[in-house]
């Protein structure tokens, strides 16, 4: 049936300032014709149209204040920007088609398996814009803690990428990598992309924004150039320089798990099967041919034990099979942070120092760096194992990768300095010690409370590692804000968190330094 918004009363568009994030939101009078005529209540989903025809599924809430008159409509941001209408312009209320793929999502829910029509239902719906963000946390936690079997995670993987758009690059080699996470400032990516491309490999770089982590990728590219490429700027980039290092969701690429990941942050879940749908359906939209899987494993990483590292790698090569992708994984050591700064513009300090070859720079980072590129050339060269990171090693220390970078960002927009945070507080040891471990998952905790990742200057800056010998009143670690409220979050959370540096022969010191 053709939609006729003639035949509905129109309301006048207002704008509210109400900052919902990314979930569109209507606002009504409960007393208004249209809610009696329509028969709406709070909180369902309606269909917003304007009179030129777009539309939106948003959902709804009601005032019973005098905030809006009885014929207006008031939006949220999120919902103004993506229906793109001015004050006063008309807009039509209806009520959305039913949504029956939520039966998919109850019988999910209840521990039956989902075939790849009822996955294709559910993600069309998702990208439709169908689901609230409450159903989008059912079908998230559904699918957590490995209720998605491979076969599951195949199908869901294949709907992903069928709901978005898909890159051919016409080439018969298209390299990229993915790091599964958990390991603070593991920011390999930025100085991986320029030493393959300065070794002649064309590799389309596509990375996501933070799921639980202080920090994604792109938010820390996002410091130094611009990330927010479209299609047509991608592919003139790479034609230009061989690479680039740009966000996955503005080139619309598997955008269901842009959407599910904006959930599963504010879940602070990021379960095994979505985790490789998400990667995988990330890749064979950008038009990979090969990835490198990057699996840090340790006591506090994401992925603990030797254990699930296999398992997990196991599932990835299956999924990756069935998929048609060459897929080799990597394991790495995930005992402690790498390089100094966790946070966006932290990460990117360190970027840069190794890229520049800087005195002083993270040597694991860039030992981390290295070895990854080196792997990735042994995955798609005839090479002996270990010449792949001599190589890569090579490029970065001639400065042929910091030259690629440079032109990389050149590309994309220009190069930015990053930013610096006003506001900081230094934890102080104060007697002699030892560094004997650093907790993972509590010490990204301490950065995503100071402000990380949507403040790009908040974080945590490290000063040791494990093993080291430091004298009284060192600085063990700097906490970086870009508000005092936030600072006191973080300050508060490590205070009673005394174990996120463990140390042998003294105990741990506060003292700000601010």
């Amino acid at each position: 049936m053709i939609y006729s918004p003639e035949k509905l009363a129109p309301l006048r568009a207002t704008r509210l300032g109400i900052d919902t994030h990314h979930e569109p939101t209507l606002y009504l009078r409960a007393d208004s014709p249209v809610c009696r005529s329509e028969g709406f209540e709070s909180l369902p989903r309606v269909k917003a149209t304007s009179a030129n025809r777009r539309l939106i599924i948003a959902s709804l809430n009601m005032i019973t204040s005098e905030l809006l008159d009885d014929d207006q409509v008031g939006f949220s941001e999120s919902a103004w920007q993506m229906l793109q209408v001015e004050e006063n312009d008309s807009i039509w209320l209806s009520h959305p088609r039913p949504v029956h793929s939520l039966s998919h999502v109850r019988a999910k829910v209840y521990g039956h398996r989902l075939d790849q029509e009822q996955l294709q239902a559910i993600i069309d719906d998702i990208v439709g814009g169908y689901y609230a963000d409450v159903q989008l946390a059912a079908f998230i936690t559904a699918c957590g803690d490995d209720k998605l079997d491979d076969e599951e995670i195949t199908s869901l993987t294949r709907a992903m990428v069928n709901a978005g758009s898909r890159i051919d690059w016409e080439l018969p080699l298209v390299l990229d990598k993915h790091c599964v996470g958990g390991l603070p400032g593991n920011r390999t990516t930025p100085i991986v992309i320029p030493i393959l491309t300065a070794c002649g490999i064309t590799i389309p770089k596509t990375s996501s924004r933070a799921i639980t982590s202080p920090a994604g990728t792109a938010d820390t590219m996002e410091t130094l150039t611009n990330v927010s490429l479209s299609l047509d700027e991608m592919r003139e980039v790479v034609r230009k320089v061989g690479g680039c290092l740009a966000w996955g969701g503005s080139v619309k690429l598997s955008p269901a798990d842009d959407l599910l990941i904006q959930v599963e942050r504010a879940l602070d879940i990021d379960s095994e099967g979505q985790l490789i749908a998400s990667v995988l359906s990330k890749k064979i939209a950008a038009g990979a041919t090969h990835v490198l899987i990057d699996i840090p494993v340790g006591p506090t990483a994401k992925v603990r034990t030797l254990e699930a590292a296999n398992k997990l790698a196991r599932s990835f090569k299956t999924v990756a099979e069935n998929l048609g992708l060459v897929i080799s994984v990597l394991y790495t050591d995930g005992t402690e942070p790498v390089g100094r700064g966790i946070g966006p513009a932290l990460e990117a300090h360190d970027i840069l120092a190794v890229l520049q070859n800087l005195p002083g720079a993270p040597a694991d980072l860039k030992e981390r760096a290295t070895l990854i590129a080196g792997a990735m050339l042994e995955m798609v060269q005839p090479l002996e194992p270990g010449e792949g990171q001599k190589i890569a090693l090579s490029q970065l220390e001639s400065g042929a990768a910091w030259n690629k970078f440079m032109a990389i960002c050149a590309a994309q927009g220009g190069m930015k300095i990053p930013p610096i945070a006003p506001y900081r507080f230094a934890l102080i040891t104060e007697q002699p010690c030892t560094i004997t471990g650093i907790d993972n998952r509590q010490l990204a905790k301490v950065a995503k409370l100071a402000g990380a990742p949507a403040d790009p200057a908040a974080g945590v800056e490290l000063h040791v590692k494990v093993g080291d010998r430091v004298e009284a009143n060192t600085a063990l670690m700097t906490i970086h804000a870009e508000s005092v409220g936030e600072l006191n979050y973080a300050v508060d959370y490590l205070n009673d968190h005394p174990r996120v540096i463990i140390l042998t022969d003294a105990d741990n010191g506060f003292q700000d330094h601010s």
